[in-house]
């Protein structure tokens, strides 16, 4: 058995607030048994404090922006020293070896090993603005199995976790700083229409794909972002096995990963049954798209 974890909390530009925060969270994980645990999107350093045409920019807003630090540079050092033998996802601000280029970043690591890293690449709302956006995918071996990393947006696009599936991804750690509406806020976050979206996108994904899905997200406020927590365990069926909800904490959920993969897999398998032969326009950029002319009516 495995035991699974997802972080619902608020992480700002105080560094040393975040670690203190980091350093309540895993042990509060490990109390309850936790094997993985998935913190959020820019939990160290936190997000930006505006989206849209508001948002932040290097060229005017720099003092603003998250710390970009780089995998061997202090800070993960200070995260591994933390978590010691748990492993964990992350979110960062990563600085490139060019000493310039910032990507919104993720890795899972434990104490010794940094066994993977990722760089989000579907971007929102104009934070292009603050970070270039990555370009691939990538599933990593990891002490509790094969774990794929997104970030926010990620999930809105069904091909992002379907490639990590075909590469044998059994979990999928979903870190997210997932804002309500910006307009027409629904008074109760937990009915809000962007709240909706986070959580279906989390329990599509997950059924889509048959892998177990640990969504992450910030709680609380920062800048002018509101944001919906939820953070939450979904298992190959789509079932919503944890969830914090609004509130800040960790939503844990005890699994049997080979067990369920057989199950649920046993009869209709959706990797097994797809039809590549007929899919051809989704990755053909020269393919007609009449949702462009829809767009522009």
């Amino acid at each position: 058995m495995t035991t699974l974890g997802a972080v619902s909390a608020n992480f700002t530009r105080d560094l040393e607030q975040n670690y203190a925060l980091i350093t309540q969270l895993t042990e509060q994980a490990r109390e309850q048994g936790v094997d993985f645990l998935a913190f959020p999107e820019a939990a160290i350093g936190g997000y930006l404090s505006a989206l849209g045409n508001h948002g932040d920019t290097v060229k005017t807003t720099k003092r603003s922006l998250p710390p970009a630090i780089t995998l061997d540079g202090p800070e993960i050092a200070r995260i591994q020293e933390i978590i010691r033998d748990m492993v964990i996802a992350i979110g960062f601000c990563e600085l490139a070896e060019d000493g310039e280029t910032r990507y919104n970043a993720a890795a899972v690591l434990d104490g010794s090993t940094v066994y993977g890293t990722y760089r989000k690449v579907h971007q929102p709302l104009g934070e292009g603005m603050s970070y270039s956006a990555g370009s691939g995918y990538g599933v990593f071996d990891t002490p509790v199995g094969r774990v794929g990393l997104q970030i926010c947006y990620d999930k809105a696009f069904p091909e992002a976790a379907r490639m990590m599936a075909l590469d044998g991804a059994q979990i999928i750690a979903s870190l997210s700083a997932w804002p309500a509406a910006r307009t027409a806020t629904a008074e109760n976050l937990q009915d809000d229409r962007w709240t909706y979206r986070f959580n279906l996108f989390d329990m599509a994904r997950a059924l889509d794909n048959q892998v177990f899905w640990i969504a992450a997200n910030q709680s609380g406020t920062f800048g002018s972002l509101r944001y919906v927590g939820n953070a939450k365990i979904v298992d190959p069926g789509g079932n919503v096995l944890a969830t914090t909800l609004l509130d800040s904490g960790i939503a844990v959920a005890e699994v049997d990963l080979d067990g369920t993969f057989r199950t649920m897999r046993a009869g209709m398998f959706h990797l097994r049954d797809r039809r590549p032969d007929v899919y051809g326009p989704l990755t053909d950029p020269e393919a007609p798209a009449k949702w462009q002319e829809l767009a522009h009516a």
